[in-house]
């Protein structure tokens, strides 16, 4: 059995101190992350604030304990091994990929699964803190990827931001829609069509149009439901097709 000295030796102040140096390292990380992915989120991204958060912190950390490794597992010679630590590691980010890739679902114009992918990352790295004995820095990564997970989605939705609404227009046989037409109909509701997402099929000889709309203020932004309402006035909509998109 391991000795009470080697067991305290993952407490010891040394080795205390580089946690909280690993600690900033998450935090500042953490708060970078989440301003890159609040510029995300303002546009109606699928990967936002969260996302952008558990990333940014998660490679902090895989790249920080890289830098105290004379630290690792309480800094005693006699917890060493005879095995590469690092190569460790790399296979354990790469194996994680795959599976973090297997949550990711795409349907439409809608991206579901990436805050999923990016916690189950951070819960990896969170299992290689405690690996090689930063059994603080673990417990703050695991406490601050709860709270990016649990609160910064009400940080999101109080924040300056445009929802992006998916649009599917199916007109009557013989109508001939006009782009221009579709794009003041969006701008008098507040909304834009967002360049380059405009696709148009023919089913039985009816035209179909597929687009993104976004608003120019979530919060100002008319409800879906309105929404659905106009869309039925509309001259020539034989039926149509609205959902929330994060792309």
């Amino acid at each position: 059995m391991p000795s009470l000295e080697t067991l305290s030796s993952f407490w010891s102040g040394p080795v205390f101190a580089t946690n909280v140096l690993v600690f900033f390292n998450l935090l500042g990380a953490l708060l970078l992350g989440l301003l890159v992915g609040y510029e995300r989120s303002y546009h109606g991204r699928a990967a936002g604030m969260r996302t952008y958060g558990l990333v940014c912190m998660a490679s902090a950390a895989l790249t920080v304990i890289g830098g105290y490794s004379p630290a690792w597992f309480g800094g005693s010679h006699l917890m060493a091994t005879g095995g590469d630590t690092t190569r460790v590691i790399q296979g354990i980010v790469t194996g994680i990929g795959f599976l973090c890739a297997g949550v990711i679902m795409r349907e439409g114009f809608s991206i579901s699964g990436l805050t999923t992918a990016a916690s189950l990352w951070a819960s990896s790295v969170i299992g290689i803190l405690v690996g090689v004995g930063f059994y603080a820095a673990a417990m703050s990564l695991a406490l601050l990827s709860a709270i990016c997970m649990a609160w910064i989605s009400k940080l999101e939705a109080w924040l300056p931001s445009r929802q992006a609404v998916a649009i599917t227009l199916k007109f009557r046989e013989g109508f001939n829609p006009e782009e221009d037409v579709l794009r003041k109909m969006a701008s008098s509701r507040g909304f834009e069509i967002a360049g380059g997402t405009i696709a148009i099929t023919f089913k039985e000889g009816c035209p179909e149009w597929q687009f993104v709309a976004v608003a120019r203020s979530r919060q100002n932004m008319l409800p879906i439901s309105e929404l659905a309402r106009e869309m039925s006035r509309f001259d020539g909509v034989t039926g149509f097709n609205l959902t929330y998109a994060r792309n």
